[in-house]
């Protein structure tokens, strides 16, 4: 095994993350380290979140973040609670700021437990989600499932907030539709150049909505934040719900409220499940002791 560093298995609201301790090395979490990660048993994640140094001023580290496949991606809400929750209990510091690939991120734990993410500003402009040709209005664009005359599922809305999103909206429950099927045609649909995470909703009511996500990179997950995130946007935006809602995802609920300044709040919680060390260039791992 080559030179191991501390990790820690943990979720949020179900979605698996494993967050890997890499300050004070200048190397990172390998693709085939994810890969290898990913097909274990008990490490098995949705997101990898790397906790790397960084010398900027007013950031307190920089998180690299991996899918389950190798691949790289900008955001993770839920994964950032968790990294917050592991440095909180560490430094007894409430609040960080975080540098990744989609910008500044800053997170704090309240006294309940529960962790608020700033995920950033919604990206509504087509050639910034990006899509591959132009919308003018991308609360709803032109990609349907199924039949041309009766489709399955179809008009999405589509931003980004972080990662490209795709919100199908459903009058029936989610859970009714065979999003294990659709999720790989539409992440990969040529109408997305850098591929897409792909929901679908319902509105329960003005403060509520149901959520599923087929999320790129990873597959179908039990929580996906920026998702609910993306959902809790567009259906303000689509004037479906006010702009604080609460979003079901299999996992349980996330708060997500799109603040006057249009900046997107989610809240929710983060959970630890066990400890031990990794080999970031193989992925090679053991539990500590007390926890193996």
């Amino acid at each position: 095994m080559g030179s191991m560093v501390p990790f820690a298995k943990m979720n949020g609201l179900g979605n698996d993350i494993v967050v890997i301790d890499m300050r004070g090395r200048s190397d990172v979490v390998t693709p085939e380290a994810a890969i290898a990660l990913a097909s274990g048993e008990r490490t098995g994640f949705d997101q990898i979140m790397a906790i790397h140094d960084i010398d900027l001023d007013g950031v307190d580290y920089r998180i690299d973040i991996l899918n389950r496949d190798g691949s790289h991606a900008q955001a993770c809400g839920n994964g950032t609670r968790c990294v917050v929750q592991a440095l909180a209990s560490e430094t007894g510091r409430k609040s960080f700021t975080f540098r990744t690939l989609a910008g500044i991120v800053t997170a704090e734990e309240h006294e309940d437990g529960l962790i608020s993410v700033d995920m950033g500003v919604p990206e509504f402009r087509w050639d910034r989600i990006p899509l591959a040709e132009e919308f003018f209005d991308t609360t709803r664009i032109e990609l349907q499932v199924g039949p041309i005359d009766a489709p399955v599922l179809h008009s999405p809305s589509v931003m980004a907030i972080g990662n490209p999103h795709a919100i199908f909206w459903v009058k029936e429950d989610v859970w009714s539709y065979d999003l294990e099927r659709f999720g790989p045609l539409l992440e990969n649909h040529p109408i997305f150049p850098e591929r897409a995470n792909i929901s679908i909703a319902r509105v329960k009511d003005g403060q509520t909505l149901d959520l599923r996500t087929w999320e790129r990179g990873v597959g179908l997950t039990r929580a996906c934040g920026s998702a609910a995130c993306a959902a809790a946007v567009c259906a303000a935006r689509t004037d479906r719900t006010g702009r604080r809602v609460t979003v079901n995802v299999p996992g349980g609920p996330l708060h997500i409220d799109w603040r006057a300044n249009n900046h997107v709040m989610m809240t929710g919680p983060a959970e630890w499940e066990f400890s031990g060390t990794v080999d970031p260039l193989t992925g090679a791992w053991q539990a500590d002791e007390v926890d193996a």
